[in-house]
């Protein structure tokens, strides 16, 4: 592959547009603002349910893209940034940036405030910093690079701000009901140099209302159990309260024991004893670390499934015990070999299984949730009706009721690598970087999935872990730099030249 790209590179670079007098004027004039402005803007907590951070975001915003001398409209869901063709508007193409605004939710495990924007040791710390409102930022002042020292411009640049990827996911879907697409499209919510193959995010949910049953030799019950922030983050914190109405001593024992065994790697756990009443109380928390569940599962270090591994024979039978073995069999290894996802693909690889939350209902029973990011091999219907086997044959087992439930909607998404838009992002990757890297696969789902015309391109460079949904989510300086000449290259080669006809064949 390294072969094959240094031989394709140089035949692609007599169709840029020479970029050189827009890194400079970057580097001079406008590098100084990214990091202010970063910070800035990562101090608004767009959350899942704060309207009020998203409209004074989106008030910042505008005020921001008019100051850069951009046009702006507020199209709802979305922001529109423009930096319009140079002369007559009217059949001018539209060149996409597509980021979102809003952003993960955040635990109480952060070693700084997650909203503060906090600039340290040649990073910027922050709830959003690398996801995706460090890409927000370069995207503006890589624009701003090219309005006051590029060439004429032969298309508009867009840059779009969506406001729920991270939740519901339907800003996008709600845009295009009102709003043409862009002609072209680049997402900046992903892996350099160019993603080719983003895999299909699933959902699976157990449920169960089934009661803990004390035994003899077990005399407990579970007083509470919850793990987990959201379905698509890697859970840094499970806690299980066991209550006995015996005394303390049965706790004391099951204390001794949990403390002698061993824990998962990158994992601790404390335990907390105290009567209550005539009886007692054992609170067992795990605590692990958090990651992207798509993009950097490798990253992560589960407690939940590293709770499930602790308690293993240690619960009387219910519901908690049934939900947590099957934590233990999902949670096998991070790739589904639990549940018998084992189909492997040269480019592709296999699937990512985040064995993510598990929570309380309303009704008093428990739910848990699994994270599924499938290959082309199995998804859908097929993985759907896979699963419920799986689960079928597990549950018959155990005498388990189980009320299974989920998300299996989403398609894998597949770009062919010898098409002409990738050749022309792994130039302009190569010429603003040094560097010849293959095309990325990625596990996380972004916007690609529902713009037309649109392929995810950066922000993050490879050989390194993308820090996206972690806790003390934090990106390099220098990376955010470096981003922002790759997209000035990009910039000045698709939108300053002749537009490309069929991007994506080959």
């Amino acid at each position: 592959m390294r072969m094959l790209l240094s031989l394709m590179i140089p035949s692609l670079l007599w169709a840029a547009q020479p970029a050189g007098p827009i890194h400079d004027h970057y580097d001079r004039r406008l590098a100084p603002r990214l990091v202010p402005l970063l910070s800035e803007v990562i101090r608004f907590p767009t959350v899942a349910g704060n309207t009020k951070a998203w409209t004074d975001q989106k008030a910042w915003l505008q005020a921001l893209a008019m100051d850069l001398g951009f046009e702006v409209r507020d199209a709802g869901k979305v922001m529109e940034v423009d930096l319009p063709a140079t002369g007559p508007r009217a059949g001018a193409p539209v060149l996409g940036l597509l980021v979102h605004g809003d952003v993960q939710p955040v635990d109480d495990h952060w070693s700084i405030p997650p909203f503060s924007g906090t600039v340290k040791d040649g990073r910027v710390l922050g709830r959003g910093a690398a996801d995706d409102k460090g890409p927000m930022i370069q995207a503006l002042l890589a624009m701003k690079a090219l309005k006051e020292s590029g060439p004429a411009r032969t298309s508009t640049i867009r840059l779009l701000v969506g406001s729920d990827e991270e939740s519901t996911n339907t800003d996008i879907t709600d845009y295009l009901k009102a709003n043409r697409p862009p002609d072209l499209s680049l997402v900046l919510d992903s892996a350099f140099p160019v993603v080719v193959g983003e895999k299909a995010w699933n959902a699976l949910t157990l449920a169960t209302q089934r009661p803990t049953a004390p035994t003899a030799d077990r005399p407990w019950t579970v007083a509470a159990l919850e793990a987990g922030l959201a379905t698509s983050i890697v859970p840094d914190r499970a806690v299980i309260r066991l209550a006995s109405a015996t005394g303390t001593d049965p706790l004391t024992d099951l204390r001794k024991r949990l403390e002698a065994r061993p824990l998962d790697p990158g994992c601790r756990a404390a335990f907390s004893l105290a009567p209550e009443g005539a009886g007692a109380s054992l609170t067992v928390t795990v605590q692990g670390k958090a990651a992207h569940g798509g993009v950097n599962l490798e990253g992560g270090r589960n407690a939940l499934v590293a709770l499930a591994r602790l308690l293993d024979g240690e619960l009387p039978p219910g519901g908690a015990d049934d939900l947590l073995a099957f934590a233990r069999k999902a949670g096998t290894d991070l790739y589904g070999t639990g549940l018998g996802l084992t189909e492997t693909d040269p480019l592709w690889g296999r699937c990512a299984v985040n064995v993510a939350t598990l929570k309380p209902e309303t009704d008093g029973g428990l739910k848990l949730t699994l994270n599924i990011r499938a290959t082309p091999k199995r998804y859908g219907p097929a993985l759907e009706a896979h699963l419920r086997q799986v689960v079928s044959e597990f549950a018959t087992a155990r005498h388990a009721t189980f009320s299974f439930g989920g998300f299996f909607g989403d398609t894998p998404l597949a770009f062919d690598p010898q098409s002409r838009l990738v050749k022309r992002l792994m130039a302009d990757y190569a010429r603003a970087t040094g560097r010849v890297d293959r095309p990325a696969i990625s596990g996380g789902g972004t916007y690609a999935k529902r713009m037309p015309h649109a392929i995810a391109f950066g922000m993050w460079f490879p050989g390194q872990p993308y820090p996206g949904h972690d806790v003390d989510e934090q990106v390099p300086i220098e990376d955010l730099h470096r981003g922002v000449h790759v997209l000035i290259e990009t910039l000045t080669d698709l939108a300053c030249g002749e537009p490309l006809k069929e991007p994506f064949k080959p």
